[in-house]
């Protein structure tokens, strides 16, 4: 009890220092992205990719992190918005003499030098009476470890370290104070200033960014997120809320190789004060996956195709981890070294230390991976293109390694180091690789040693069924021969191993109901019955709770999957984004947004809608 009001009181005063996870949008251009503060502070920006390391992270240190701020400069209220089907964020400043926006955008351009730019625009509008506005840019290169200098070009302020250059422009003047720059400055009705930070080097020049350019390439991106949304097939009840998630997913996609990130932030806490802090800038197969199978299902093969070729080009399907598996995630650029390290100079968001990069999880194994990537490429040569001969061969060997291997202990889809088990998720999934690959080899006629796979196949379900099944707690638990329930078990139904309305599933339902759902927010298991080997608690887990609003509909218990959904709704932020988790506090909780959280979302509202006809 002491620790926790340690705690406590470190996230008290610190409160005033730091805008809530929820308290922020997403702006990006297919290769980096930045969130933008409900107070108008860009408070974590890594340029020039999502990996590189931080120009602005005062989200995980608001004294030593860096920020880009842009406000009214008198007392106003904030409200913050997208501009509708796009991924312009909108934050609106009012008060009693007039109002202003600041509109932030990243431009969205081909593979020409030009994209290497990754600027960054800030367009300040008054669009009514006239407000006063203070910006202050305060880079901090290299996770604030880098030393940079700051000196004036002609109209421009340069900031330059080691690793990184990048030149802001502004329409208004621009001071130089130490390492930062500033500008004071005022707006009438219809005036506007501009404000853009750009990656410069030898492969990209310097360059102005007038009003009249940034008004262009305003329209530029409200016309490509409009025109990449326009292909979505969705038309159901929850259209709005399926399709910020599905421009969310795209956000985190890196276009040069395919990729998809599980998050763009690093080390957000799961608990305030806590230790449970990690990187999610890199790509998870299972995370990246299931967003194929939301994007596939929305209609945007183009996404699907490129994470295929990201995993058979950049990755190689046969890459081995330990125990010659395969890796559980990947860098955008498909390395293997993801190593783990502590920066010890940053104070972690509210206090909540330590803030690490890298992720020392790449080195688990996990098998439940091969189900989901499978399974993506199963539904991409079904709704997509059909693989190649060559692919299928990879896919083939991955089958015969599952067929040697899934009986065996390992981390499990949560990532816990406290050990490995024989996680019943994990046989699931190495079940729905063999199972999906016999289904492809079946539907087109190629060739598999099917005797084989067929006997691995029903092998595992016997495991399964004989030994994941609990008689005292009347459900399907976490682990072999244990009691300890578990979320991830939501996706047997899903995946078709088991009927939504089999006795078995609907009591195993009924449990997980029972324990580990709060007012349709699902904890993923209980820590002090299953030890995951970190300290502290956490909060419920979005993905299990969107799982749980699928299983309820395909288990036939409509309205309770429809309050559910509802439900878990009025836990999005103001633009519609969810983190990892949900506290106790109703507040979102790590990294933020999550890919993971968003694909469920779509799959649930997609099959409610469906089912509600």
């Amino acid at each position: 009890m002491t620790a926790q009001k340690s705690d406590e009181g470190q996230s008290l005063a610190g409160s005033a220092r730091y805008l809530s996870i929820a308290e922020h949008g997403l702006i990006g251009d297919l290769r980096t992205t930045a969130l933008v503060g409900s107070n108008g502070t860009i408070d974590w920006y890594c340029c020039p990719r999502f990996d590189s390391p931080s120009v602005f992270a005062s989200i995980l240190d608001a004294d030593r992190g860096g920020s880009f701020e842009l406000a009214a400069d008198v007392p106003a209220r904030t409200k913050q918005f997208y501009f509708p089907d796009t991924n312009v964020l909108i934050t609106r400043f009012s008060s009693e003499d007039g109002v202003g926006e600041v509109q932030d955008f990243m431009p969205v351009l081909d593979d020409s030098r030009e994209a290497d730019r990754h600027r960054l625009i800030r367009r300040v509008v008054c669009v009514r009476g006239s407000l006063p506005f203070r910006a202050r840019v305060a880079p901090r290169f290299d996770y604030g470890m880098e030393p940079h200098t700051v000196r004036r070009q002609h109209s421009q302020v340069i900031f330059e370290s080691r690793s990184l250059t990048l030149a802001l422009t502004a329409s208004v003047p621009i001071e130089c104070e130490g390492l930062d720059a500033w500008s004071d400055f005022k707006l009438h009705e219809g005036e506007t200033a501009v404000f853009a930070l750009d990656r410069i080097g030898t492969d990209v020049v310097l360059r102005t960014c007038p009003v009249s350019e940034a008004e262009e390439l305003l329209a530029a991106t409200v016309r490509f997120w409009r025109g990449w949304l326009s292909s979505s097939r969705y038309r159901g009840r929850w259209r709005e809320m399926v399709h910020r998630s599905a421009l969310t997913l795209k956000l985190l996609t890196y276009v040069p190789t395919g990729a998809i990130v599980a998050a763009p932030t690093a080390s957000l806490p799961e608990q305030i004060g806590g230790e449970r802090n990690w990187d999610y800038r890199y790509v998870w197969i299972r995370d990246a996956a299931f967003c194929v199978y939301a994007l596939l299902r929305l209609g945007f093969t183009k996404e699907a195709e490129a994470f295929m070729n990201f995993l058979f080009e950049h990755v190689g399907l046969c890459s081995c981890g330990p125990s010659g598996s395969m890796q559980i995630m990947y860098g955008i650029d498909g390395r293997s070294e993801l190593p783990e390290r502590v920066l010890e100079h940053l104070e972690g968001h509210l206090g909540s230390a330590p803030v690490r990069i890298g992720n020392a999880a790449a080195e688990q194994l996990q098998l439940d991976i091969y189900g989901d990537l499978i399974d993506s490429v199963y539904l991409y040569d079904k709704w997509g293109q059909p693989i190649s001969s060559d692919h299928w061969d990879g896919v083939g060997e991955l089958v015969d390694w599952v067929c040697d291997n899934w009986d065996q202990p390992d981390e499990g889809i949560w990532e816990t180091r406290g050990g490995r088990k024989n996680f019943l998720h994990s046989r699931l999934m190495c079940w729905v690789a063999i199972e999906r690959a016999m289904r492809m080899a079946t539907h087109r006629g190629l060739p598999a040693d099917m005797r084989r796979w067929r006997e691995a196949r029903d092998a595992i379900y016997r495991q399964i069924m004989q030994r994941g099944w609990s008689p005292r707690r009347g459900a399907f638990v976490q682990y072999q021969d244990g009691d300890v329930l578990d979320a991830a078990v939501l996706m047997m139904p899903l995946v078709k191993f088991i009927s939504p309305t089999d006795p078995k599933w609907l009591s195993t339902l009924e449990a997980l109901g029972e324990d580990l759902v709060s007012d349709s927010l699902v904890y993923r298991y209980d820590p002090e019955a299953s030890p995951d080997g970190l300290r502290g608690e956490e909060g419920t887990f979005s993905v299990c709770s969107f799982w749980y609003v699928e299983a309820l509909t395909r288990a036939g218990r409509l309205d309770d999957a429809r309050l559910a959904f509802e439900k878990m709704l009025t836990y999005a932020n103001h633009v519609g984004l969810y983190a990892e988790e949900i506290g106790r506090d109703g507040e979102q909780r790590g990294n933020f947004p999550l890919a993971f959280t968003h694909f469920a979302l779509i799959s649930a509202a997609c099959n409610l809608d469906r089912a509600l006809g």
